[in-house]
């Protein structure tokens, strides 16, 4: 299998830790967004939306975390087994798909970074659409949706919103675990490989005291959660300052080496 990603997209992590439960074979190929690989026409023209995660299994093309999810566990028997309720873990999957990460993340970082990769990407857009004229609806698409984003991150009571969203599943999630040990039993199920990825975007956000810490049972499931292997391999190793700087330095070398020669 191939599946398109990038370690730091939270929708990725979603799909590719349900992967790692599993522990089914794939070939993970990144796709950076942040030095807008996704948007190159070979790849753009196939999956206009550029939305990442993608997994291709054969014939089969798989496109967004919540159904790549889905996917995955209908490999044998569905992951936590009896242990786990399914229509509740079903339940789970869809409120956390739901939500918006993206516009959590972005507003939760600094706008002069914000606005220097919003830049960036608008002016990568406006070029290939100058040089794929048979891709230019698609490009503009794209174009319109990231001005829709912009707009929304100028509005308080949007933005509250969507953090508000949030802080509901976190509460649910409180209770929850007041009574299983995971979110939809006593076993691990995909419902908590949709979820662990939320709480690893806070954290990274270094927003969990207020979110994650300041919630007992949630923060105890947290930290459980990180003794994972799958963890490891999807989350932990990126948490890190030098997995960061890994994953992200080398992004914005590029994208201000593009910016000041213009090739973008």
């Amino acid at each position: 299998m191939q599946f398109y990603h990038h370690p730091l997209s939270l929708h990725s992590q979603k799909a590719r830790l349900a992967l790692e439960e599993k522990e089914i074979d794939y070939w993970p190929i990144n796709m950076n967004p942040l030095k807008c690989r996704n948007l190159e026409p070979d790849f753009f023209g196939q999956y206009p939306n550029a939305r990442l995660p993608i997994l291709i299994n054969g014939s089969r093309v798989i496109i967004g975390s919540l159904h790549v999810v889905q996917y995955v566990d209908s490999f044998n028997r569905h992951l936590g087994g009896d242990k786990v309720n399914l229509p509740l873990a079903k339940e789970w999957m869809q409120n956390i798909d739901s939500w918006d990460p993206k516009l959590f993340t972005l507003s939760n970082i600094p706008e002069k970074y914000r606005q220097f990769f919003s830049r960036f990407k608008r002016q990568v857009v406006i070029s290939r659409m100058a040089e794929n004229p048979d891709l230019a609806s698609q490009y503009h698409e794209k174009l319109q949706s990231m001005h829709a984003l912009e707009k929304d991150l100028k509005d308080e009571a949007v933005i509250n919103e969507n953090k508000n969203e949030l802080v509901s599943l976190l509460n649910c999630a409180e209770d929850q675990l007041g009574s299983t040990q995971y979110l939809a039993g006593d076993a691990f199920s995909m419902a908590d490989a949709m979820f662990l990825p939320l709480l690893g975007r806070i954290e990274l956000l270094k927003l969990d005291t207020e979110l994650i810490k300041s919630r007992v049972k949630l923060d105890q499931y947290w930290e459980k959660a990180k003794t994972r292997p799958s963890y490891q391999v999807v989350i932990g190793k990126y948490s890190t300052n030098l997995g960061k700087f890994r994953v992200l330095g080398s992004s914005v070398l590029n994208m201000k080496l593009r910016t000041l020669f213009k090739r973008y």
